[in-house]
Parts: structure tokens; C-alpha cells; sequence
């Protein structure tokens, strides 16, 4: 009977085997090896915009794993007059990840901002025309195909065109935005307002993998933020979550509200299905990694969002995030190593 071990480095193997037969990425070609042709590839937003940015070539899995990969947010916002409100990202944050995989991947790139609408309007005209589009930061929820939110959430998009006063934007679909309702949603994020990103050439080097993974080991371990919060990340916010859970009954009145969210942001929200770890599993698996750490992971991370879903009792849901903590501290044990 072939070990865990073997049949992990068999069906590398055949991955490979089969990339190079048919050009097809990691991730597609695993699909067909697993036997999983006509399954849904796991999508993340930021990592599967930039692929269709750059015309294919690099895997979305290698683009998130270059792009920070995975992280752990954990908080509960309490506000007068509010109900508390819970926030959990598990995708690499705060650094935005479209720039960063893009200088890992020694792609050539631009950015540029300005306070000017005007200014704005004219770079993002000559990025149409010059380079066939640009990477924008925009207000998530002013955007008209996305839910309604009371604040400017930001979000990357890709403008593929301008024809007049009608911006053409990709996210996720393609949609036709009238330009000033575009200007509205790209001025509407402060801190990077109308931030354009162009690619202006071909890699000049290898993708940097070494970086990228202790990257994400140092951001799952060790200070974030550099401040007071940094506890809310990484491992110690998955150990907070474990550990406040069995109270939520005493900050929320209607726990179905925290339990549908936090089902939410593990299967769904700035993450793809199981937090985001079997992406970045597949990440791990491309560049020849250790990898089933993560898959177990997922594995106990969606079974925690199915059970809050269920509206399973709290001790049940804390006992599987302390379960989920325990597999991720030898996670990143594993990746610090292959760092």
C-alpha cells in the first residue's frame, strides 16, 4: 500500500506530466488528475482578476501564494446603538496583494494616484490606450452589480476599455459603467485614491518563492500590524476566535447573525471554500512544497463554517477553530522549514 508521502509525490508527478503535455496550470491539471474535470475551480477575487489582467500563464494558485497567500483576521466591532458587528479575513492582509504579486513575479508595473479626478481620468485614458487597460482600487459597494454597505470597502478591477463616457470594468464578470459613476466608486477609497496599476512588460526573472513563503509564515506568526491588534492575527487571532466563541451568547441576542457570518468569511467573503487554505495548498503542491497541512486545514475550517451554518451549539464551533489553530501552528512550522 503506497504512503501518504508516495501517493503525494505520485500525483505531483502526474500533474506535472500532464502540464506539460497540455499547457493547461497547476490548478486546471490537477483537476483532470484528481479525476475532478468538472468541478468548480476555487475562486479568488484578487488572484483570478490579475490571471485574466496578465492573459493567462501563471496559475491563480501561484498568484495567491505570491501575493501574500493566506492570513487570519479575527474581529468583533462593537459600536453604541449597533450590534456587534464580526469581521474575520483569511487571505493575506493588510498589504494589498495585486502589487506584490506582481513585483514577486518580476512582472514590470506602474501605479499611480492623484487627488485630481481629472488628472485620474486622463491616466486611466492612456492606460487604455497605451496598455490595453489598468488595475484599479475602487469603493466595493459603490459599485451597482455589488451589495449595498454603509462604507467604501475597497476592491481591485481591471478597466479593459473606454468607448466615450462608458468605462468597460472586469470583476469577476464584465460589466458597462457610465464613467462618472466609475469616478464616483474609484474616488470613494481614501487612502489610495484613484490608485491605477499598469504592467508595462514582460517577467524579467523567476517567480520569488522563498519569499513568498516566509512572507506568509512571518504574517501567521508574528506581528502584523505592529501595534496592539496584532493579537486579532495570524495564529493568536485563530486562538482568540477559539477561545471567545462559547461567549458569543452574551454579545449577540440572535446568534444566527455572528454564525451565518462567520460562515461567511471562511467559505466565502475575501476567501475562497476552507479559508482559503486548499488554494494555497495548491500553491505549495506547484512549487514543490510541503502542502497536506493545508488541505487538513480547509478540511476543518469548512467544517466549522458548515456547523455555524447549522447553528450548532458553541462549544462544538470553538472546539473545531481550537482544532483548526492546532493544524495551522504545524502549518507554519512546515513552511518556516521551507523557508
Amino acid at each position: 500500500m503506497m504512503t501518504h508521502d508516495a501517493k503525494h509525490r505520485a500525483r505531483t508527478r502526474a500533474i506535472r506530466s500532464r502540464m506539460a503535455e497540455t499547457g493547461e496550470n497547476w490548478t486546471v491539471a490537477a483537476r483532470h488528475v484528481d479525476g475532478d474535470a468538472a468541478a468548480p475551480v476555487r475562486h479568488h477575487h484578487e488572484s483570478a482578476l490579475l490571471r485574466r489582467f496578465l492573459g493567462g500563464g501563471p496559475s491563480e494558485a501561484l498568484l495567491l501564494g505570491l501575493g501574500g497567500g493566506i492570513g487570519f483576521m479575527y474581529f468583533v466591532f462593537e459600536y453604541s446603538g449597533h450590534a456587534p458587528m464580526l469581521t474575520i479575513v483569511c487571505q493575506a492582509h493588510p498589504e494589498p496583494m495585486i502589487p506584490l504579486a506582481l513585483g514577486r513575479l518580476c512582472v514590470p508595473y506602474d501605479t499611480k494616484r492623484t487627488g485630481s479626478p481629472r488628472v485620474a481620468e486622463r491616466n486611466l485614458r492612456a492606460a487604455v490606450d497605451e496598455y490595453g487597460g489598468a488595475l484599479c482600487r475602487v469603493g466595493r459597494h459603490e459599485l451597482p452589480w455589488r451589495p449595498s454597505m454603509p462604507f467604501p470597502d475597497p476592491v481591485d478591477v481591471a478597466v479593459t476599455g473606454i468607448t466615450g463616457d462608458v468605462v468597460t470594468v472586469d470583476d469577476d464578470t464584465v460589466h458597462e459603467l457610465p464613467l462618472p459613476d466609475f469616478m464616483a466608486a474609484w474616488s470613494a477609497v481614501k487612502k489610495e485614491k484613484h490608485q491605477l496599476i499598469t504592467v508595462t512588460g514582460e517577467a524579467t526573472g523567476e517567480p520569488m518563492v522563498a519569499e513568498a513563503v516566509a512572507g506568509t509564515a512571518a504574517k501567521l506568526t508574528g506581528p502584523v500590524m505592529g501595534n496592539n491588534f496584532d493579537v486579532n492575527f495570524g495564529l493568536s487571532g485563530m486562538r482568540k476566535l477559539a477561545a471567545q466563541l462559547p461567549s458569543w451568547g452574551k454579545r449577540w441576542n440572535d446568534l444566527s447573525v455572528p454564525l451565518r457570518r462567520l460562515h461567511e468569511c471562511l467559505e466565502l467573503e475575501y476567501t475562497t471554500p476552507g479559508a482559503t487554505r486548499p488554494l494555497y495548498a495548491d500553491f505549495l503542491d506547484e512549487v514543490g512544497a510541503e502542502a497536506r497541512l493545508y488541505r487538513e486545514a480547509g478540511d476543518v475550517w469548512s467544517a466549522l463554517a458548515s456547523a455555524a451554518l447549522a447553528g450548532k451549539p458553541l462549544e462544538e464551533i470553538a472546539a473545531l477553530a481550537g482544532q483548526a489553530a492546532e493544524v495551522e501552528s504545524a502549518a507554519v512550522q512546515a513552511l518556516v522549514r521551507a523557508g
